[in-house]
């Protein structure tokens, strides 16, 4: 059997219940006609490179897919009917990777970011309005509050 890589993206205005069933659709098709996936991932809800469908966002799914090429092509049928499924790509690989993918590594990396940012702004240089030591994006001139603006 050969191996492939299935990613679709799912309209934006679907639940994750929904993305996850869709998922599990594509899975049952697969399944079904002597295949096995391999992995699953989600990775969330996307900004796209440019408007499809009215849709801004998306939800991406990656399936990890070894299986012969007749129920790859029964899968791309049945994606293709489906309205939720915005776009969809199947790649054959020559192999399959151990492990998260690249974006499920960069999301873990992004979280771990994030955690260091966490703890709220005690010792911050930020001043009470979000700003760096009260200055304005205009330059040096220090912000003047609202009350000395309308004097």
């Amino acid at each position: 059997m050969a191996l492939y890589e299935h990613i679709f993206l799912a309209r934006q205005d679907l639940a994750q219940a929904q993305v996850d069933a869709l998922a599990e659709a594509a899975t049952k098709i697969i399944t079904d006609n002597h295949g096995k996936v391999v992995k699953t991932e989600s990775w969330g809800l996307r900004s796209l490179a440019y408007k499809i469908a009215k849709n801004r966002k998306a939800h991406y799914v990656m399936l990890e897919i070894d299986a012969p090429g007749d129920v790859v092509a029964e899968l791309e049928r049945q994606t293709q009917i489906n309205e939720d499924v915005i776009r969809y790509m199947t790649v054959k690989v020559d192999a399959l990777e151990a492990g998260p993918t690249v974006m499920m590594r960069k999301q873990e990396r992004d979280r771990e970011r994030r955690g260091d940012r966490e703890g709220g702004r005690e010792g911050g240089d930020r001043g009470p309005r979000g700003d760096r030591d009260g200055r304005s994006d205009r330059g040096d001139r220090p912000r003047r509050d609202r009350e000395e603006e309308m004097a």
